[in-house]
């Protein structure tokens, strides 16, 4: 077979098995995803308590041994050792914790303030009696949308 007997359909033909086979492979992938996170999601509602914590601090590291109890460190993905997580030094009855949470719970979270938390493990779930959507740091353009929303509203009344 010569390279000049390959033609423009064949290309395309190739092209189009590969593409199929990296939608399948995509969706095998976010299949398996789903279902982990629908059981980090029951695990979550399962053990979850309110509890009252004293923030030390709050910072965004990848996870160490330094920062994280070892067994904990060891159990954790791979994926999860190389990105940077939002980690909150704090207070929980006499012990001193760190304690992992996601970025609209980390930034309405004060330091060196007593919050109620919901508390999964050494999860951060949320905070009780807290909207976190109102208490977010917004952006100008954020503020200025929100602001531009309610005076339409206020015209329409």
């Amino acid at each position: 077979m010569n390279p000049s007997d390959i033609n423009a359909s064949d290309i395309l033909i190739i092209v189009i098995v590969i593409l199929a086979l990296i939608i399948l492979l995509l969706y095998y992938l976010n299949k398996k995803n789903m279902k982990r996170m629908i059981q980090a999601q029951d695990f979550i509602e399962q053990n979850r308590m309110t509890v009252q914590i004293f923030v030390i601090d709050k910072k965004r590291e990848k996870p160490s041994t330094g920062n994280l109890p070892k067994a904990i460190y060891e159990q954790m993905p791979k994926s999860a050792k190389m990105r940077k997580a939002y980690l909150v030094r704090a207070k929980v009855g006499p012990q001193i914790v760190t304690l992992m949470c996601d970025k609209p719970v980390y930034e309405a979270l004060a330091v060196k303030k007593n919050v109620k938390v919901d508390l999964a493990g050494m999860y951060i779930v949320s905070i009780s009696g807290m909207n976190l959507a109102d208490k977010k740091k917004k952006s100008f353009s954020e503020k200025m949308s929100v602001s531009l929303t309610e005076s339409i509203e206020k015209r329409r009344k």
